[in-house]
């Protein structure tokens, strides 16, 4: 290998090293800032698929990752909190958003890389808040993305004189598909789209290649950024997988369209007349689409695809829809209502959300302990096969519940949290615990309740009104317990305290009113074992009540 050929490779490896780092860690550092809004901008901004569009270009323009919206998109639709239809808008306008990183490399910020680089390391560096500290994280990213790019165009300037590299574009004019089929390779294997275009747009700033030769490797380029999706939806629901598929299929199509059209020299017209007719109105902005420099170019170009592949397909989602049920078939299978439904590994990228999600999905488990209560009551009056059998999935569905979000919640615990989210993930951590315990309880009752029912167990009139009365209390604080967990909610918590005191008071009260009425022969042994055992699971599920009140309490002091 000659000097000028390692010097070349060097440069390009280093400084495509360097690109992509800087963009993760921009992209991680914005969605660090964003939090958990981009999980609530998508579930409320994709009534329509217009609506969804929208909310894509919004969300990847905040975060900076196609890969990264798409992903989330995935995941969500895989929770049920999108559906198929939605998530295709959303991927629509992703691939709009995921413009704004090629238009800031056209824009030559090279020798503003150092200073920016400097600051953001300083911010990152020295702040004491999580979210300063984030955007110094976001600068230093920005900076460190363009060093790259520096390094990597001055590294690759020389390739225009390699003969190798120069028959390879040479055959791409001559084979438009060549370009596509190296375009989406390169996307393929570096799985970031924003960098493959950024070297497309260096390559053809250092005259290596030509404006012709690098569109058809730009339509590469947007196919290939679609395997970040397929990969993620392994394993996921049937519906998601028909959205990553969707994403590929998406630009495939947009790709079978234009490409034609510029081979035939009218694409490239249609983003000469965009520039001219409508960029003209931007703040800014002077000069007509031949005074452009050839990085902003292709940033146009890239633009102008991704807006009219969108306008074009848009009206068409539904047959979208169908074409990816037909290509993947099949029904989805009725799913368990008690599976864990809010928690993903393709939300650990980011802490903030993912401690979101895993509130979500303990408050899904505390529904189910609920239920589990209400259920296990029901069958104490009117014991049946059904609430039997209700009761054993309910008490599955919580213990896998406690597992998985404990593991959950202890991979993202390991990523830098602010100090309110430590809170939050030991209240998570520690109300699982309680709730389970719940759940156990509630298991007892049952059995309690098979019991009596095996005995002929009969409560005296005078029984039967202090059972109730203690369940109906213990079920306020349960109904408590639940919304000072939701909302942390310091009031609902404050009212927890005396009915936990309440059922203490009424446990010992019945205990000696049921210890007078075997006295008096009105109740018998088997009665009592089962009263009494009635009484020790009440009275503790208020205490795990009381337990959920007081995180929340410590918290507010």
């Amino acid at each position: 290998m000659s000097v000028g050929i390692s010097q070349i490779l060097f440069s390009f490896v280093g400084g495509l090293g360097l690109f992509l780092f800087g963009l993760r860690f921009m992209s991680d550092g914005l969605q660090a800032v964003a939090g958990d809004r981009m999980r609530t901008i998508l579930e409320k901004g994709t009534s329509s698929p217009i609506r969804g569009v929208f909310t894509g270009l919004l969300v990847t323009g905040l975060i900076q990752s196609s890969s990264a919206t798409t992903v989330l998109t995935v995941g969500l639709v895989n929770a049920q909190m999108l559906t198929l239809r939605q998530a295709i808008g959303v991927i629509m306008g992703a691939n709009i958003g995921t413009t704004v990183t090629v238009y800031l490399i056209g824009f030559n910020l090279q020798d503003y890389a150092l200073p920016i680089l400097g600051l953001g390391a300083l911010i990152y560096l020295f702040a004491k808040v999580k979210r300063t500290q984030m955007i110094g994280q976001t600068l230093f990213g920005f900076g460190v993305l363009f060093f790259g790019l520096n390094l990597m165009g001055t590294g690759m300037a020389p390739l225009k004189d390699v003969a190798f590299f120069t028959s390879l574009m040479t055959s791409i004019e001559n084979n438009a598909l060549i370009g596509v089929a190296i375009g989406a390779l390169m996307t393929m294997i570096i799985q970031s789209s924003s960098a493959t275009i950024g070297v497309l747009q260096q390559l053809a700033y250092q005259g290596a290649i030509t404006y012709q030769q690098a569109v058809p490797i730009l339509f590469g380029d947007n196919i290939g950024t679609t395997i970040t999706a397929l990969l993620a939806s392994i394993g996921t629901s049937l519906a998601a997988r028909r959205t990553a598929l969707t994403h590929t299929l998406f630009n495939v199509i947009g790709t079978l369209i234009f490409l034609p059209l510029f081979l035939m020299g009218y694409f490239e017209k249609l983003v000469a007349l965009f520039t001219n007719y409508l960029f003209v109105f931007l703040p800014g902005f002077v000069g007509t689409w031949e005074t452009l420099n050839i990085k902003l170019q292709i940033a146009q170009t890239h633009a102008v695809f991704n807006i009219s592949n969108t306008m074009i397909q848009l009206p068409f989602v539904a047959v979208l829809a169908c074409i990816v049920t037909q290509l993947i078939p099949g029904r989805e299978e009725d799913l368990d209502p008690y599976r864990p439904k809010f928690i993903d590994r393709r939300f650990l990228s980011n802490p903030s959300l993912a401690l979101a999600q895993a509130k979500r999905e303990t408050l899904h488990m505390a529904s189910m302990a609920f239920e589990a209560f209400n259920n296990a009551i029901d069958h104490f009056y009117n014991p049946r096969e059904e609430t039997l059998e209700k009761s054993m999935a309910l008490e599955a569905g919580i213990d896998r519940l406690e597992r998985e979000i404990t593991d959950f919640v202890v991979v993202a615990s390991r990523k830098q949290l602010s100090a309110a989210e430590s809170v939050s993930a030991n209240i998570i951590l520690q109300s699982l615990n309680d709730i389970e315990r719940i759940g156990d309880h509630c298991e007892n009752i049952i059995e309690q309740a098979d019991y009596a029912q095996k005995n002929q167990v009969n409560f005296s009139g005078e029984a039967q009104e202090e059972m109730h009365s203690i369940i109906e209390i213990t079920k306020q604080a349960l109904i408590l317990a639940y919304q000072t967990l939701e909302h942390h909610d310091v009031s609902a918590a404050r009212q927890v305290l005396p009915l936990e005191e309440k059922i203490d008071e009424l446990q010992e009260n019945y205990r000696k009113n049921h210890i007078r009425r075997l006295n008096e022969g009105i109740c018998n042994g088997s009665n009592g074992a089962v009263f009494l055992d009635m009484l020790t699971n009440l009275e503790r599920i208020g205490d795990h009540c009381r337990n959920i009140a007081q995180y929340i309490l410590e918290e507010a002091s």
